[in-house]
C-alpha cells in the first residue's frame, strides 16, 4: 500500500513537471530575441556610436572656429586700446592694397600684370597718412560733439563732407601723382580734372556710411568701420588717381 501511494505521488509530480514544462518553454521561447533579431540589435549599436562621434566631432571642430575668431576678434579689439595709431593704420594700409588690386583686376584686362609699385603707393597712403589721420579726426569729432542723438550726428555727416572729405581727397591727389612725377602744373591740373566730379560721388556714397559710423559705432572702432566702408570708394579712387596725367591747359 505504500508503495503503491509513493507511486501514485511519483506519478503526479512527472505529470507536474511536464505540464510545467510545456507551460513555461513557450515563455522562454518567446522571451528571447530570434539569432537574426539578435544580429540587428548588435548591428545597430556601430552606426549609431559612429554617428554619435561625427556628432562629437563637427561640434568640436565649430567651437574651434568659433573660439578662434572670437579668439582674433579679441586680440584685435586689444590691439586697438594698447596701439591705437598704429594698429588703425595697419588696417587702413592692408584695405588700400586689397581695394586698389581689386580696382586693377576690374579695371585692367587678364593679360596685363598687376601693377604692385602703384599699390604699394596706396598701402603707403593708407599706412602713413589716412590712418592716423582718421584717428585723429574720428577723437576729435567725439570730443567737439560727444553727443549721438541724430541732429548731433547730422552735424557730424556735414563736418566729414565739408572739411575732412575734401582736405584728405586733394591730399590722396597730390600725394599720389607727386610719386608718379608729375609737377605742379599736372598735379593742379589733375586736381581741376577729377577733384570735382571725385567730390559729387562722394556726397551720393558717404553721408549714409557716415551716419551708421557716428550714430552705432564706438569711438575706438569707428576708423574701422569707416575703412570697411571705403573699400568700395577705395576701389573707385585708387581707379580715378591712376587716370593718365591731366595737361595744364585742361
Amino acid at each position: 500500500m505504500i508503495a503503491g501511494v509513493l507511486r501514485s505521488r511519483s506519478h503526479m509530480w512527472q505529470m507536474h513537471s511536464a505540464a510545467a514544462g510545456s507551460i513555461g518553454a513557450p515563455i522562454l521561447r518567446r522571451s528571447l530575441p530570434k539569432p537574426h533579431q539578435q544580429r540587428q540589435c548588435y548591428n545597430r549599436f556601430p552606426h549609431s556610436i559612429q554617428r554619435k562621434t561625427r556628432e562629437l566631432e563637427e561640434l568640436r571642430s565649430s567651437s574651434n572656429v568659433l573660439s578662434s575668431k572670437i579668439g582674433l576678434v579679441s586680440w584685435y579689439l586689444g590691439m586697438v586700446k594698447s596701439h591705437p595709431i598704429l594698429t588703425k593704420s595697419v588696417t587702413c594700409a592692408f584695405i588700400y592694397a586689397a581695394a586698389d588690386l581689386s580696382a586693377q583686376t576690374i579695371v585692367e584686362s587678364s593679360s596685363v600684370s598687376y601693377d604692385f609699385v602703384r599699390t604699394l603707393r596706396m598701402a603707403g597712403y593708407g599706412m602713413l597718412i589716412l590712418g592716423p589721420s582718421l584717428h585723429f579726426w574720428f577723437n576729435f569729432v567725439s570730443k567737439v560733439l560727444p553727443k549721438r542723438d541724430l541732429f548731433t550726428t547730422l552735424k557730424k555727416i556735414v563736418m566729414g563732407q565739408t572739411l575732412y572729405g575734401p582736405v584728405m581727397t586733394v591730399v590722396f591727389f597730390t600725394t599720389n601723382a607727386a610719386l608718379q612725377g608729375e609737377n605742379g602744373a599736372e598735379i593742379v591740373a589733375r586736381l581741376k580734372r577729377d577733384l570735382l566730379p571725385t567730390m559729387i560721388n562722394g556726397v551720393m556714397y558717404w553721408p549714409i556710411c557716415d551716419f551708421i559710423t557716428f550714430k552705432f559705432i564706438p569711438v575706438h572702432l569707428q576708423p574701422l568701420v569707416s575703412n570697411s566702408f571705403s573699400y568700395l570708394w577705395t576701389v573707385y579712387i585708387t581707379y580715378m588717381a591712376s587716370l593718365e596725367k591731366a595737361t595744364s591747359s585742361s
